[in-house]
This record gives structure tokens, C-alpha cells and sequence, in this order.
């Protein structure tokens, strides 16, 4: 059975949503459980606790040395020594050690000199106490060790244990049934080794991305097998979670405003929606829902939505349930590399790579698209750009949550430019020859990296720009456009360029004057590229016009997306570098092979940092896994043009 058409009922603003949900449900009880101590990390205290035993349960010895009675010690001094008798009047003991009766006091070892086997003699007074632990000196039995929602930490294990609690009262863990809804969805389980999905199928990942977020935030999970497209099975599916005491159910898929989505028409069929539709980006198609008073979330079925969904709606709920405050995530002031626009009227998470240059933090947005989970994968940060505005400028800082710790960020080196695929090899060598450190590249062209190395917001910039007068690659556009810019030039790779097509190359397509065929689809580089600046000038070269090509102003900003999107069938050429066609199994006709730079800024090329990477772009294991990609020439890599 298919829905009518979904429309979003009226959408909330995200604080409208969340104060919604947490007024609905957030003082839902859990139970409790006793668990034992030593595996209660995690857990949150039910109950306040009082301590059986005091800590320590003695006078205990505090260092190494003599017990001794302090006012037997009264007199004595450098010039009047004074000397005790052993086992009547001095006690030798150990840190820990219970004091001797009639002791009060230990003088430390390096302080008492040996006169013979039955005295030791001392030349300064001990005071009542000195060196002792006190009975209950930490903990005193029968007072109140822990409050009630007392996170426990691996130090309060130690103080409980001390305190002869060898089991604790604990909130239960909230429940969460994870159900995953969609025709098209494989679970990965059932897969062979070798084996991929059908076409038009996917792995799903979504459920278990979920409960791992589940049991981060304090809570366990129990996953449903896909349901299929079937409003009454879906039903079905959410009615016996509920039944079956989960605290909260997640519906993931079908929750957006299309036509095959079935999240909302079971919900409304079986309970009252709360929320449907949310102004905020990832994640506006989120539901949330009250099924015989159990929460119940229609998950967005792209993976970046629904990880914000998540942390916007469901974590905090999970928390207010656990008696607790929402964790804030650190912060930083950050300077965009470029522009961050933005729709008004919905608040949107920009996923951002954060690297330190100079005496700045830039942050550089990652593709926003919500199923791109990489995105966040790869993301240093997160900038919120409020709802009432169109987004955020390069010049002005902005506040960013951290996703990775500020330590991190601050040993990044920043690549803005060109993209190629040694840089990820380079990212990997880097990390494995110096561990503290991490290589951060943003894909913007060729054009866009020398104007951020302009700007100061990164460290280098990847560039194959061809000057079409000379035939040369980048110096003269060092020149034209960083006169003034004090800058080195390192050599990383020469690189076959050329057209991508389907194994086979089932149009019979020979070379770039094929790409103006009526039945040919292209798929081209975004304006600024280096691939798209070599395009063009052999367009020119053979008197061809843009404008006959079909699928000209397509563009991708990688040579894998290009790839991709020939594998797919999305497009039957693309131009880019022989190791994209060769990853993805595609033919590749050569048209040029060309010279692809590293620009780096004088300021940072002798930084320690900027160091170790051109150590290892000169290292022969960096060049013989280049090599291994195919396409590339490693000759001259490593040498400095500039």
C-alpha cells in the first residue's frame, strides 16, 4: 500500500522542536538495576550511596620509617640527639602499615640513624600525626558518598570499591528498537565477500550508525530486519518494539514530504505527531512522535540527517532521561577559507576541515549533501549558520564546534587546490612517519588554491594550471597573480590526463572531438580547475564550442566524482587523471600528460611541519605507492621549481 503524497504538517525551528520532545518525554522513568562496581562505568546512580567501611579503616603509616609516640620524640635536637629503644619505643613500618598501639606518629627513614640492633637514634621532635593517614581520613563510614545521578567514572569505581560498595543502584540503560524501512535497503550481513548489491538496491548502514550513537550516549539498542514499503508491517514492526518496553523508537527512512514515504502516514495511523519537519539542514524531514506515550522518531534516511537528527533531538532526550546535562562540545573561533552561503529561514550544520596558519584557525566547508556521510567523516568542525542568515563571509571569524580535539587541528596541514589522488596517499605517508601530525586538503581548483595562498589561509596549494602560450604549468600564473606573494613551488607528480569511459568504451569514443556528438553525455570539472582551464584550451585548439556539448555545465570537483559518475552511467565521458579510471575499472584514452605542483608559502616551508611532508613526498615508498596507482611519473618529484 502506498500513501497519499506527504506534505510537512508545520515546520518547527530546532529549539521549538527539542523543547517539545523534552516537555513530551523527558521525565519518562527508565527503572533501575543493581549492577556490580567494578562494571558500572557509564551508568548513572539511581539512589545516593553511603559508605559501608571508612577509608582508610586504621591509622595508617604514610611513608616509610619509625612509629613513634611524638612526645617520646620532645627534646630532641642536632645537638642533642636522642635515641630510642627498638620495639618498645620505635616501631619499624612501612607506607600502609598499621601504627603500632601507643604510636601517633612515623618519622621518615632518611630521618633516623642506626646506633646498634635495639636503638635507632633522631636529632629533630616528631608532632602528633606526622606522617599518618587518619582513620576515615578519606571516606568516613555512614556519610553520603554519591548523590543521586552521579555519573560513575573510573574514580568513582575506585571510591566506591574503597568504601566497601561492591554493588551500586543504576538507572536501566535506555532502550532503543531500531527500525530501518525501505524496498532498496540490503543488510550487509547477507552479503558474500565478493558480493555487491543489485542495482537499485543499497547497504544498510543507517541502523547501525544509529545504535553505535545509542550506546555513546548511555543507551542500548535492539535492531529490526528492513521492513519493506508497507504501511501496516511498518505499523506493526513500531507497535511490538513499544510493547516490548523499548524507552524510544527510531523509524529510519520515510519520513520526508514524497510520495513513497511511509514513516509519517504510520504515525499519524498509530499515534500523534509532535514534530514533522524541522528548519534545520540536515535533518528537516525529521518526525517525532507519541505512541501510547513511547517517542517515536522518523529518522531521515540519509546518513548525515540522520546523525543530526539525532544529535539535535534524540541525544538530549536520552540525557534528560539519564538525569543529566547536554555535553557541549568545545569550541573555537575559525576564519572561512571562502563564502559559506545559506538558506534563510533554516539553520544549517556546514561540515568543515579546520587547519592553524599563521596566527589564524581556517575552516574550509566540505559537500553539504546529507547522504554524503564522509562529509562528516572527514570533518574537523561544524559551523551553525543561524536561520536568519544567507550564510557567512570569508573575512569575519565564526564560532565552530569541534568534532576532532583543538591538538589535532593545530598540527593540520592545510592543502587548498587542485584535487589529486596522491594527496590521500600523502595524507596516509604523513601519518604513518609522523604520528602528531595530519595533511587536510580541500578541493576548490587549481585557481581557487593560488587565490587562498593569496588570501593566507592555508599552507599550500595543489595546481596544474596550463599556460597556453607557453605550454608550461604554473609559473606563470605565480607570477601574474602572487606577484608579491613570497612562495616556493615543490614538484609532487607528472600525471596522464584523459578522457574516462565505460569498459569497453561501448560509444567508440577517440578523443576530445568526440565529446560534441549529439548521443554523447560529458560530465566536465567546476570553473577554475586545472582540468577544466586544459579542456578549454583544447576546445580552442579545435575550434569547438562549448556550447555543443552536452553535459558541459555539469561539473564535478574531483577526478573520482568524474569517475564515478561514468561508472554509473550518469555521463559517457569525463576528463580526468588515468589513477580515478583505473580505480573504478573504466577505460581511459590519454590526452596529455601534465605537471601537477605543490605551491607552498614561504612563511610555513621551513616550519617543522611543512618539513616532514616534503621528507616524505622525497621518501621512495611515497613514490613507489604512487607509482602503483597508474598514470603517474614520480622522476622529478620532490624537486624544488621555485
Amino acid at each position: 500500500m502506498s500513501p497519499k503524497r506527504n506534505i510537512y504538517l508545520q515546520m518547527k525551528s530546532l529549539a521549538e522542536a527539542r523543547r517539545i520532545v523534552l516537555d513530551a518525554f523527558g521525565d519518562n522513568p527508565l527503572g533501575t538495576e543493581t549492577v556490580a562496581t567494578a562494571d558500572a562505568v557509564g551508568r548513572v546512580l539511581a539512589a545516593p550511596v553511603t559508605a559501608r567501611f571508612s577509608s582508610p579503616g586504621y591509622h595508617a603509616a604514610a611513608m616509610d620509617g619509625i612509629a613513634v609516640n611524638a612526645k617520646h620524640t620532645f627534646g630532641a635536637h642536632p645537638d642533642r640527639p636522642k635515641q630510642l629503644a627498638v620495639g618498645r619505643e620505635a616501631f619499624p613500618v612501612n607506607t600502609g602499615h598499621l601504627l603500632p598501639p601507643g604510636t601517633d606518629a612515623v618519622i621518615m627513614i632518611e630521618h633516623v640513624q642506626t646506633v646498634d640492633a635495639e636503638h635507632i637514634q633522631i636529632e629533630a621532635p616528631a608532632y602528633p600525626w606526622q606522617h599518618v593517614r587518619k582513620m576515615g581520613e578519606d571516606i568516613v563510614a555512614t556519610e553520603m558518598l554519591f548523590a543521586r545521578l552521579q555519573p560513575i567514572t573510573p574514580y568513582c569505581v575506585g571510591a566506591l570499591l574503597a568504601a566497601g560498595l561492591f554493588e551500586v543502584p543504576v538507572l536501566a540503560r535506555p532502550r532503543v528498537a531500531v527500525i530501518p524501512t525501505g524496498a532498496e535497503l540490503v543488510d550487509w550481513q547477507r552479503l558474500g565477500p565478493t558480493e555487491a548489491p543489485a542495482p537499485g538496491c543499497i547497504i544498510e548502514s543507517n541502523s547501525y550508525l544509529l545504535g553505535a550513537l545509542v550506546q555513546a550516549a548511555g543507551g542500548t539498542f535492539q535492531r529490526h530486519d528492513p521492513v519493506g514499503d508497507d504501511v501496516q508491517r511498518i505499523g506493526d514492526a513500531v507497535a511490538v518494539a513499544v510493547a516490548e518496553g523499548a524507552h524510544m523508537v527510531l523509524l529510519v527512512g520515510g519520513s520526508s514530504a514524497g510520495s513513497e514515504d511511509f514513516a509519517r502516514a504510520t504515525l499519524e495511523a498509530r499515534g500523534e505527531i509532535l514534530v514533522h519537519g524541522v528548519t534545520m539542514m540536515p535533518g528537516k524531514p525529521t518526525i517525532a512522535a507519541s505512541l501510547a506515550g513511547t517517542p517515536v522518531f522518523g529518522m531521515p534516511g540519509y546518513p548525515v540527517s540522520t546523525i543530526m537528527a539525532f544529535e539535535q533531538l534524540v541525544q538530549p532526550l536520552m540525557t534528560r532521561m539519564l538525569g543529566q546535562l547536554p555535553e557541549q562540545r568545545p569550541t573555537m573561533q575559525v576564519v572561512p577559507t571562502r563564502k559559506m552561503a545559506s538558506k534563510l529561514g533554516v539553520e544549517e550544520f556546514v561540515r568543515v576541515k579546520i587547519g592553524q596558519v599563521g596566527e589564524r584557525r581556517v575552516a574550509t566547508a566540505l559537500p553539504r549533501g546529507a547522504g554524503q556521510i564522509t562529509s562528516i567523516t572527514e570533518a574537523d568542525g561544524i559551523i551553525r549558520i543561524p536561520a536568519n542568515s544567507e550564510g557567512v563571509g570569508p573575512d569575519g571569524a565564526v564560532t565552530a564546534e569541534l568534532l576532532k580535539p583543538a591538538a589535532a587541528i593545530s598540527n593540520t596541514i592545510v592543502v587548498v587546490g587542485s584535487h589529486d589522488n596522491t594527496l590521500d596517499l600523502l595524507a596516509d605517508e604523513l601519518r604513518a612517519q609522523s604520528a602528531h601530525l595530519s595533511l587536510s586538503s580541500s578541493h576548490v581548483g587549481s585557481m581557487g588554491g593560488l587565490m587562498a595562498v593569496k588570501r593566507g589561509v592555508c599552507h599550500m596549494a595543489g595546481t596544474h594550471l596550463l599556460d597556453e602560450a607557453t605550454g608550461s604549468y604554473n609559473l606563470s600564473y605565480i607570477q601574474r597573480y602572487l606577484p608579491d606573494v613570497p612562495v616556493r613551488l615543490v614538484h609532487l607528480v607528472m600525471r596522464d590526463q584523459g578522457l574516462i569511459v565505460p569498459a569497453g568504451n561501448p560509444k567508440g569514443i577517440k578523443g576530445i572531438e568526440d565529446l560534441a556528438r549529439e548521443e554523447v553525455r560529458f560530465i566536465n570539472r567546476q570553473g577554475g580547475s586545472g582540468t577544466r582551464i586544459l579542456l578549454d584550451y583544447r576546445l580552442k585548439q579545435l575550434d569547438m564550442d562549448p556550447a555543443t556539448i552536452a553535459g558541459y555545465a555539469t561539473e564535478e570537483f574531483t577526478h573520482m566524482a568524474v569517475a564515478a559518475a561514468v561508472l554509473s552511467g550518469a555521463a559517457d565521458v569525463g576528463l580526468g587523471i588515468h589513477a580515478a579510471a583505473r580505480a573504478l575499472g573504466l577505460d581511459f584514452i590519454p590526452v596529455v600528460t601534465e605537471q601537477y605542483d605543490l605551491l607552498v608559502t614561504q612563511a610555513h616551508f621551513d616550519t617543522p611541519a611543512v618539513q616532514s611532508l616534503l621528507a616524505v613526498i622525497n621518501s621512495s615508498r611515497f613514490k613507489q605507492r604512487v607509482a602503483s596507482l597508474g598514470g603517474y611519473h614520480t622522476e622529478r618529484t620532490g624537486e624544488l621549481l621555485l
